[in-house]
């Protein structure tokens, strides 16, 4: 288990300051993403998930993480890019979501992190308008490092609480219409 420690609250601070911030790479498939360090609480190797009854697919479940339940999502299905490998370079980074006065941690499955990166404000490109497989809402901008692209995402709006209520809603509906008539 690795930790990001909170005290680098401060150098994040100064590089924002300085026109820099801090983000965590990661693997979803062939594409490296990244999401704003500050978001990020700590990172687990993979551990199997608690499914959990009538969620939508992207919803894994929940794992014990030190006596709390935290609810793990699938980021690849999330974003309809089929599921992630769950290879022996998955982990679950655990993010930080705030939702209405409370702070709440989601689990969120990745095929593997690679590294923490600095990135300027000019090496970000704003968020392209042209197809896809990815919402465009879901991304903050394309960084650019050595020559390649980094997807940056907008882990706010990937997991955000009331599209998850309300997929969650439309599931259960979708189930319910399913079943015959009694």
């Amino acid at each position: 288990m690795v930790n990001v420690a909170k005290s680098e609250t401060g150098q994040n601070n100064r590089l924002e300051s300085a026109g820099a911030l801090k983000y965590l790479t990661f693997h979803l498939g062939k594409e490296l993403y990244a999401i704003n360090i500050m978001a990020v609480r700590e990172i687990l190797e993979y551990e199997e998930v608690t499914s959990m009854p009538m969620m939508p697919d992207f919803i894994c479940g929940a794992i014990n993480l030190r006596g709390r339940a935290v609810p793990v999502i699938d980021l690849a299905r999330r974003m309809c890019q089929g599921e992630a490998a769950y290879s022996g370079r998955a982990c679950i980074i655990i993010v930080e979501m705030r939702y209405d006065e409370t702070t709440l941690d989601v689990g969120v499955i990745v095929d593997a992190v690679n590294r923490v990166i600095d990135l300027k404000t000019s090496d970000i490109d704003t968020t392209p308008t042209f197809g896809g497989n990815i919402r465009t809402d879901f991304l903050t901008g394309l960084g650019k490092v050595d020559g390649q692209f980094i997807i940056l995402l907008n882990i706010e709006k990937v997991l955000s609480m009331d599209d998850l209520r309300i997929l969650s809603e439309v599931d259960s509906h979708i189930d319910q219409d399913d079943e015959p008539p009694g």
